[in-house]
């Protein structure tokens, strides 16, 4: 039950994102049910993998490797999933941002009880 709960926060933060943010699109709803399943599975197995990589990097520039990490993941899902669309890498980095930010509110909120 938790990760179906994940699983909807996730799904509920790409639709924030795709009507805030132009040139982060998806063809459909259920593109982005695909689109939050692939991209946690990326987040569960390739992450940590490229997080403990850049680790030295990410130290020397205080985070900002880390956030390169999480927006590059961001838009190689836009790749593997067809009918999601990020347009150039500005898109992807606000998109990454606030999509961080919303899921953030998100879990929080449904932690709250």
């Amino acid at each position: 039950m938790k990760l179906l709960g994940k699983l909807l926060v996730n799904i509920l933060a790409f639709y924030v994102v795709d009507y805030l943010v132009p040139g982060f699109d998806f063809s459909d709803f259920w593109t982005i049910v695909v689109t939050a399943i692939i991209f946690g599975v990326i987040n569960m197995f390739i992450k940590p993998v490229l997080q403990i990589i850049t680790l030295p990097i990410s130290i020397l520039t205080f985070g900002i490797a880390a956030f390169l990490v999480n927006v590059l993941l961001l838009w190689l899902t836009s790749y593997i999933v067809p009918g999601f669309l990020i347009v150039n890498f500005s898109t992807a980095a606000i998109a990454s941002i606030i999509l961080s930010l919303v899921s953030w509110f998100l879990h929080k909120l449904a932690s709250e009880k």
